[in-house]
Parts: C-alpha cells; structure tokens; sequence
C-alpha cells in the first residue's frame, strides 16, 4: 500500500475513533479499564495545566510503584523534551510531531467523550483526553530513534509498549485515549515519511 493510501487509511481511522468517542460508543469498555485496568489509578480530581505540560514531572506523583513507573519510563514523550529528542533524529519528523500535538490539543478542546467514574465519583479529567499526547508522542519519538539508529528499532519498539502499558496502567488514559494517540502518532509518521519521499523526488527531478 503507498504512503498515500496509508495516511488516507489512518486518518478516516482517525477520525472514527474521535466521532465513536465523542458518541459514547466506547464508554462500557473504557469504565471496565478504569474498574479492572488501572491498579495505579490516583482520580483525585486533580487537572493538569499548561505549565504541567512544558515542565516534565511538575505536579507528578510519586505515591507508588505504578506512578513512579510510568513517570520515569515517559519522561522522553514529555512535550518539550520529545519535541528536543525528534529534532536531532529529524527535523521533519519534529515538525510532524509539533502537528500532530496541534490536533491532540484541539481535539482535548471541542470533542468531550462520556462521564467514568471511579468509586462512585466523576472522573472529570477523561471527559477531554482523547487522544493520548504521551501515547502519540512516544510513537513519534520511538519512529525517530528507528529511522536514526536502525539498530536500536527493537528497543524503541519495546519501549513504547511498555510507556504505553504504564500510561494504562498508572490511570493516566483510557484505552480508546490511547489507541487515538497511537493512531495519530503512526499517521504524523507516515505524512512525514511521505513529505520526505516527495521533496527527494522533486529534488531528483531538478538535477
């Protein structure tokens, strides 16, 4: 399948996951994950700001094994480091991952999904958390060290499951939080996959 098709492909999936989040289609599925799924879980009610997202583990908790876990194992999809760490890979995979954060924050500000609910009490923080930033910026950043060292691709790959597992587990995101991050990360890879292809297309076309 060509880039094109692919992208086209990811992003009608894209797409559909936002408008059956938005509906509530996934909502019995995601409250199962937050009763069985999420052990770590820490819903005090507590939503985090914008600072929270350029000042990697300001306001991170640290009260047990899953929390410190996940805040150690994602520390490189913070924002401002994942943005850093893609650049030196490429500067075109940077720019794909700074459009794909536009998309996230946009989607988080008009798409409000179903209320869960844990012990009774309303987890106001899963109403906007489609998608993952973390579950898209760990895709892009593990695509990243594949392309500029080949040889660590196995290590990026099992990185990126186990940061994407912890972001489950600790209570971060829901399920269908992180299959949306997930698809828009593989999407910002394949767009900036087919942009480079057809810049050296062009190129080759002008010598």
């Amino acid at each position: 399948m060509s880039r094109p098709s692919t992208a086209v492909l990811l992003s009608g999936a894209y797409a559909a996951l936002a408008a059956l989040f938005a509906a509530g289609a996934f909502r019995r599925f995601d409250q199962w994950a937050v009763d069985r799924w999420m052990p770590g879980n820490e819903f005090n009610g507590v939503e985090l700001g914008f600072a929270d997202s350029l000042v990697p583990l300001l306001h991170s908790s640290w009260d047990n094994g899953f929390a410190i876990a996940v805040n150690l194992v994602t520390l490189p999809a913070a924002l401002v480091i994942s943005v850093a760490l893609t650049a030196l890979a490429s500067r075109r995979l940077a720019l794909a991952l700074v459009a794909a954060v536009a998309v996230e924050v946009l989607c988080k500000t008009v798409i409000a999904g179903p209320a869960l609910f844990h012990d009774g009490s309303h987890i106001v923080a899963f109403d906007s958390s489609f998608p993952s930033g973390h579950a898209l910026r760990t895709v892009i950043l593990a695509g990243a060290v594949a392309l500029r060292r080949p040889r660590l691709r196995a290590l990026a790959v099992a990185w990126a499951v186990a940061a994407i597992v912890l972001l489950e587990l600790a209570g971060w995101h829901t399920p269908t939080d992180l299959a949306g991050g997930v698809v828009l990360g593989v999407l910002a890879l394949v767009g900036a996959r087919g942009a480079g292809a057809l810049r050296a297309r062009r190129l080759a076309a002008r010598a």
